[in-house]
């Protein structure tokens, strides 16, 4: 195994739901839906703005404008490095590995997350609101591929989602799925298959 590929949300990066109001927790419950609504996935994809993207959340929720601005800033701001996958990139890193990002995620809220230094440790990135394609759709996938020169037999990629891993499988790519409840164990697992 030479390159590691890791999703983004859930996996490196995460809200903490100590620093949450149940109420906060339930208006952006859907995140952890099997299926991600349309309106935010095309708000990933690239071709809705935020500003749609509130309006339709306004209308779902039955909330005030106001309300919406505050959580969706809430929402970015709150993001933070998962403290085991942070550990494990940077020891990924120092044994030689190519770390790699394919993540589904919007502008404002990737915006954010690079300027983490923990972004650093990545070797290249796809995103979905910069290609206008979401996975499990393969074309992300083949960006990815082609774009890095990736072997899929010698790639694991690495995400909370299984429709997403089931995607990646079918380009001969090796896949792990990483439980966003149990990151400490997830990122365990990963350490003995790697390090």
């Amino acid at each position: 195994m030479k390159n590691i590929v890791f999703d983004l949300g859930g996996v490196v990066f995460a809200r903490d739901v100590q620093k949450c109001t149940p109420d906060f927790i339930r208006f952006f419950d859907f995140v952890r839906a099997p299926e991600m609504p349309g309106f935010w996935e095309e708000y990933d994809r690239g071709t809705r703005s935020l500003d749609e993207t509130k309006e339709a959340m306004c209308s779902i929720r039955g909330c005030t404008r106001e309300k919406c601005d505050a959580y969706v800033q809430q929402a970015i701001a709150l993001q933070e490095p998962v403290k085991p996958t942070e550990r494990l990139l940077g020891d990924l890193k120092s044994a030689g590995y190519k770390l790699y990002v394919l993540s589904n995620m919007s502008k404002e809220f990737i915006a954010f997350l690079r300027r983490f230094p923990l972004y650093g440790h990545f070797d290249g990135e796809v995103i979905s609101c910069e290609e206008q394609t979401v996975k499990p759709e393969p074309r992300i996938y083949r960006i990815l591929l082609d774009r890095y020169g990736l072997a899929p037999e010698e790639t694991l990629f690495i995400d909370d989602r299984p429709a997403n891993l089931e995607a990646a499988a079918r380009f001969g790519i090796r896949t792990r799925l990483f439980r966003h409840g149990e990151p400490e164990a997830s990122c365990d697992e990963l350490r003995k298959m790697l390090l």
